[in-house]
């Protein structure tokens, strides 16, 4: 790891970060005020990091950041942003507004919408795309080459795109044949475990993070993919998910629970047969 780091740039490029994720949220609450449907922030959380990204890339341009790292955190952030936008774009759009948030509008006690909106929902999203991106930030003005941690990073993000992509690419053809209406889906990466889509989620952060260690101060970032992984399994996630299912699939599910890993893949256990709603 080298000692060179531009500090003063990089504090500016957090700055910046931060009011272009403003901007960009706050384009995000007018357009769902408007339009009656909150759920649109979900296909812009992923799209929220490339923004990051882009401007991270072109604020580092004549750091001293090393060409090859800038170019590739830059395009790893942004297929994986860009792709699940539009994997939640194709699922949501004209399904209306997600419960979550009629829920949670309904739990309103008066005073300003705006106020609650920026303390409820969108507030907090911007704090978390601008916290988990701090590895995509800091990575851009290191000097160091890729090398073999970079290529290990780059591996790790691969190992947790495909993951992600094809899980979702699974459930949405399960979910598109009428003969499964009811079933649970325990067939490919969901054999392996219940939700191939956020390890694959959590193994992209824990890739764009590695790719940050070409300076000690990439160590500290590390609270990236730790947040993004105890989101995904601990809150909007996991259990969200799974407090659902049980209550819809019953006791189905819970034989997918007994024989299928919760996070981690691993080779499913010894299987009932085949059971539906």
């Amino acid at each position: 790891m080298t000692s060179a780091l531009p500090w003063g740039d990089v504090a500016l490029n957090l700055g910046v970060s931060v009011l272009a994720t403003a901007v960009f949220i706050g384009v995000i609450m007018a357009t769902a005020v408007a339009i009656k449907n909150h759920s649109i922030i979900d296909i812009f959380w992923g799209p929220g990091f490339v923004v990051v990204a882009v401007v991270s890339y072109l604020l580092s341009a004549g750091s001293g950041g090393d060409d090859t790292r800038r170019l590739v955190v830059l395009l790893l952030t942004a297929v994986w942003g860009l792709r699940l936008g539009l994997h939640i774009g194709r699922r949501n759009l004209g399904h209306g507004q997600d419960p979550r948030y009629t829920r949670l509008l309904a739990s309103r006690e008066g005073g300003s919408l705006v106020v609650f909106l920026v303390r409820q929902v969108y507030g907090l999203q911007g704090l978390l795309i601008v916290l988990v991106s701090l590895p995509v930030q800091l990575a851009m003005y290191e000097s160091a080459p890729l090398g073999v941690v970079g290529a290990v990073g780059i591996a790790i993000w691969v190992v947790g795109f495909t993951f992600e992509a094809v899980g979702d690419w699974q459930l949405s053809r399960f979910k598109a044949d009428p003969a499964n209406e009811g079933r649970i889906m325990d067939r490919g990466l969901w054999a392996w475990t219940r939700h191939p889509n956020y390890f694959g989620d959590s193994c992209v952060w824990v890739g764009l993070w590695v790719l940050a260690l070409g300076h000690w101060a990439g160590l500290l970032t590390v609270i990236a993919p730790f947040v993004m992984t105890k989101l995904l399994v601990s809150y909007s996630g996991k259990k969200l998910l799974e407090k659902g299912m049980r209550r819809k699939r019953g006791a189905a599910y819970e034989d997918y629970i007994a024989r299928t890993s919760g996070f981690f893949p691993m080779p499913p256990k010894r299987r009932a047969a085949r059971t539906s709603a």
